[in-house]
Parts: C-alpha cells; structure tokens; sequence
C-alpha cells in the first residue's frame, strides 16, 4: 500500500513540474520581420494545455511591477493560447501578418488584437509576458528590440536581461533570425544564452523581406552519456581479469 501511495505522489509530483507556472527567459524570440510583420519564439519549457502568453510592443516605463510600472498607449498588443495540447520543449511557434486581419499562428490561437501591431522597422521592442492581461504583466517572459533597450523600451524592472532572456538586435533591422546551433545541447536551457545573443542571428538589415520565411526547426536535445562511476569501472576491470586468468588456467 505504502508503494502505490509513493508512486501516485511521485506522478502527481511529475504532472505538477510538467505544467508548472512559466518563468523569466522561459521562452525566447527567434525571428523578427518588420516587413511581413511577424515573428517566431522557441519555449524551452513544456508548455501546458492553453497555456496564454501576451505580446505587447507599446514601451514599459522602467517601474517596478505593482508599483507603477505600466506600459504606455498607442502601439499594439496581442494574445496566444497554446492549445488543447501540451507544446513539447524545443518547438518554434511563428506568428505570420500579426498587424492583419489574416493573421495566424502555427500552433494555438491568436486573441485579443488591440492597437496598432505594424512592426516597425527601427526603435521597435516587443514583449512577451503573463498576465491578466497584456497591460498588466505579472511575469516578463521575453524580449527583442531593433532599437535598444532605452526610451524605445526598456528592460529596468522587466527581470529581463540582454544575452540570457531578451535580445537587442543591430538598430533598424527590417529582418533577423537566430541562425545558431538547433541541436547537440544536453538540456534546452544551455540554448538561452545563444538565442539571446545578437552574434548568433543574421541580420539583414534595411529592405524588403515580407516574404521572407524565418527557419522554423525544432530545438533538441542530446541526452547526456551516463557516467560509470569508478568503484564500478575497478570491480569490472578486476572481473575481467579474473576470468581471463581462469580461462587461462
């Protein structure tokens, strides 16, 4: 009796971590297209059955959360629900003409459109963040900018952070990508610092890239090999020569 008890709390345990609340740098964005107006973010965590995510480009104030921090007006904001199912580690999710009524998403649905969502092509900050609403964040997820993080947007009281959890693009990029390394990682959370760090993304600057098609392949992961530890590598190496000597024999 006490095994199975052990063995439901360690399943509960498990569905709890699964699906548990998302955190800073949980995600991160791995495209932007100010002509075609979209972009793309890779989570690297499971995200939960509808699971919502609030995309805001209008600029943060730099005050703390709760007290008085707030964004101000005149630019768009946007809302994402995952879906009725679990979205696994490692997947991209592109948002495509996020400023128009033919709108879409690759995975879940969009909500909420309010504003102007045009992305602009310099001076631009987009944050992704939870919420009750776009407008009243609890948690910063994420962030990109082809500004810098300033007056265009910045990053004070955000929890947020250049090279681990946002990205600062070169300044008035039409179109970027993360272009690093998708695979060969042991864990998801080894690729936050590379999707997060400029050097990694091709940035093609000034143009015409509405059709533009961003990659869009999965992150993965490599298992770690399984170290064998060395009582057990000595008993093995002093078996073998045992036997050898008796065969030997």
């Amino acid at each position: 009796m006490l095994r199975k008890i052990l063995s439901a709390a360690v399943l509960m345990a498990a569905g709890v971590n699964a699906h548990a609340a998302l955190s800073t740098g949980d995600i991160a964005f791995t495209s932007f297209n100010a002509d075609e107006d979209g972009f793309s973010f890779v989570t690297f965590v499971d995200l939960g059955a509808n699971t919502v995510i609030h995309f805001n480009d209008n600029e943060w104030n730099g005050s703390a959360i709760g007290a008085g921090g707030a964004f101000n007006t005149g630019e768009g904001i946007m809302s994402w629900n995952s879906g009725a199912s679990t979205i696994a580690a490692g997947t991209v999710v592109r948002f495509s003409k996020y400023d128009q009524l033919s709108r879409s998403v690759s995975a879940g649905s969009l909500f909420g459109a309010s504003g102007d969502n045009g992305m602009n092509a310099t001076n631009e900050t987009i944050y992704a963040l939870l919420g009750s609403t776009a407008n009243a964040p609890t948690t910063f997820l994420a962030a990109v900018s082809n500004g810098g993080f300033g007056s265009n947007g910045t990053l004070t009281n955000t929890g947020l952070a250049v090279g681990t959890s946002a990205v600062q693009l070169n300044s008035s990029t039409d179109y970027a990508e993360y272009s690093g390394v998708r695979s060969g990682k042991t864990t998801f959370a080894e690729y936050k610092t590379l999707v997060n760090t400029n050097a990694n993304w091709t940035n093609l600057g000034d143009g015409t890239f509405a059709a533009q098609v961003p990659n869009t392949t999965n992150f993965t992961v490599t298992a770690a090999p399984v170290p064998v530890p060395g009582a057990v590598w000595l008993f093995g190496s002093a078996l073998l020569g045992f036997l050898g000597v008796r065969r030997k024999a």
